[in-house]
């Protein structure tokens, strides 16, 4: 049996999601724009991380830190050796990136190479927002690479928080091991690497105080040159919410599709 959900707001296009259901279906006692918040959640994450590894690039290449391709910010840099601390402000007013309009700042200190066993890079949101959504937490992205052709770094989240234009708050934390399986060859070329989730879970507590626990079930692959996961699953529970996210068969798309453990699948749209 199959449903349509359908996008109020996209992190990338406008920013979450919520699911149109009947009374008879699945969705009772768990508030079920979590699971939409959660898929949003880890998007604006890799976004974010995806901005750390530019800005890592540029130092580890020489390039101008203040004038970085793909970042429409105001970049400084403190420390000529590292520890080193970036500061992207993007403005009160914000700026766009790729058709997302960021404001406020991201506060990135690099301990070293980011391609380095041992190095972390530390993202800290400042009053930052995408396309009106605030976020807020800390991202840590450790290299705890052991065979050097598999580079693997540890992406903890802690203390987030996402509020979306209707004001609802999602807090969220969580753990998971990304490894490197594509462009390895190139290090200072991020346009054709290919990360993979290999095992992890994060958790994504509503106001209301409803809680949702999305661990991977099916390693999930996270191209760099696409905006979104494009294969994998996530187990999610929580309430009356038991099923599998499928980010679908490596397609670089916005789609993805919930299914309860009933059978009841809902295709949605980022």
């Amino acid at each position: 049996m199959k449903k349509t959900a359908f996008l109020l707001l996209s992190i990338c296009a406008t920013a979450l999601i919520y699911v149109s259901c009947s009374k008879d279906d699945v969705i009772n006692q768990t508030d079920p724009t979590a699971v939409g918040a959660s898929v949003a959640i880890d998007a604006a994450n890799q976004m974010d991380i995806n901005t750390g590894l530019l800005v890592a690039n540029s130092a580890a290449t020489a390039k101008s830190a203040a004038n970085v391709s793909g970042i429409c910010a105001t970049i400084t840099v403190s420390g000529t050796t590292y520890p080193k601390v970036f500061t992207v402000d993007y403005g009160t007013a914000g700026c766009a990136d790729n058709q997302l309009t960021r404001k406020g700042k991201l506060k990135i200190t690099l301990s070293g190479p980011v391609i380095t066993t041992g190095s972390k890079l530390t993202i800290e949101r400042i009053d930052y927002s995408i396309n009106g959504i605030k976020l807020e937490g800390t991202i840590e992205y450790t290299n705890t690479t052991t065979v050097a052709t598999v580079p693997q770094w540890t992406r903890k989240v802690t203390n987030g928080k996402f509020t979306d234009l209707q004001g609802r708050v999602y807090t969220n934390s969580g753990t998971h091991t990304v490894k490197q399986t594509a462009g390895v060859d190139t290090p200072y070329v991020l346009e054709d690497n290919v990360y993979e989730m290999t095992e992890g879970n994060h958790t994504v507590t509503t106001e209301k105080g409803a809680t949702l626990t999305l661990t991977v079930q099916e390693t999930l692959v996270k191209k760099y040159s696409c905006t979104y996961i494009s294969k994998g699953k996530l187990k999610v529970e929580g309430g009356f919410l038991k099923g599998v996210v499928d980010y679908g068969n490596n397609d670089c798309d916005n789609k993805f599709t919930y299914t309860h453990e009933t059978g009841v699948s809902y295709n949605l749209e980022m």
